[in-house]
């Protein structure tokens, strides 16, 4: 939604616009695989931007591999998040399984990634659907491991100090604002009493993330490996820096495990055994 101010291709309202597209992007429903986003004027109007931003936003986005830029053809969405499962044809996405999970009367939700990027945008869309009363949701349970600012993570490197260092702060400051983001939403859901019960817990892991992996309600497990890729990354002020190891997670396939009555079923024991994992990191590896 715009706040009705131009921005004047700030960085606040250049990581806006990159969010909220993002989001779209990634519920799988706003802007479906294959589809085309609005045009770029359109773009700047509804979020009160300049179009130097929007089009900063789409070279952004077309570095991360969400979307395809053509002259005269626009935006096309080219990635979207899938969930594979190996017991059923078929994928869905991770918005739809979230969705699924919150409507449940108590929601609890395990997470371990590296950044809370992706999840603070699914929240904020469940946070929507409460405000609207089309889910009541008595308790929200939260936990979240992310990795520590002291851990020298094996991504966002170029092999120049300088540069790294600036990858660096650059994704703690995004780690730093949607976790932000996230503790504000869900406070702001206990508080108005939309949600009696809200427990959320962020811990820092003395590991670095190779996977990414959700665990929904004590009976789902979704699980995806980092696949590292070199690209180029724009930073706030606009300068794009070239050739940076970088590990893909937003967008990127999960698969998921269920636990059923068969025992011990494939599902059960994936799920069980990450439950068992996640309880031991949490306890032991976490600060």
């Amino acid at each position: 939604m715009s706040d009705g101010t131009p921005d004047g291709g700030g960085g606040g309202s250049f990581q806006r616009v990159a969010v909220e597209l993002r989001a779209r992007m990634l519920d799988g429903r706003s802007y479906p695989h294959g589809s085309l986003l609005p045009p770029q004027r359109e773009l700047a109007d509804e979020f009160g931007v300049s179009r130097d931003t929007v089009q900063r936003v789409l070279r952004e986005l077309a570095n991360e591999g969400w979307i395809e830029v053509r002259q005269g053809s626009g935006a096309r969405v080219v990635r979207s998040p899938q969930v594979h499962s190996p017991t059923s044809n078929g994928t869905v996405t991770l918005g739809a399984l979230i969705e699924d999970a919150f409507r449940q009367p108590e929601v609890t939700l395990d997470v371990f990634t590296l950044t809370s990027e992706s999840l603070d945008a699914h929240i904020r869309m469940q946070a929507e659907r409460i405000r609207a009363g089309e889910i009541a949701p008595q308790r929200i349970a939260l936990r979240m491991m992310l990795p520590s600012g002291s851990v020298e993570l094996p991504y966002l490197r170029t092999g120049q100090p300088a540069q790294d260092e600036r990858l660096k702060a650059r994704f703690l400051s995004i780690t730093r604002r949607h976790t932000e983001s996230l503790r504000n939403v869900l406070s702001d859901l206990r508080a108005t009493r939309l949600v009696p019960s809200v427990d959320l817990q962020i811990r820092r892991t003395r590991v670095a993330p190779q996977f990414k992996l959700y665990l929904l309600n004590g009976t789902e497990a979704l699980f995806g490996p980092y696949t590292v890729c070199e690209r180029s990354i724009m930073m706030e002020d606009g300068e794009v820096i070239e050739g940076v190891l970088d590990a893909r997670g937003l967008g990127a396939s999960l698969i998921r495990h269920v636990t059923d009555a068969e025992l011990p079923s494939q599902g059960t024991l994936f799920v069980t055994a990450m439950h068992e994992w996640f309880d031991s990191a949490w306890e032991h590896l976490t600060e």
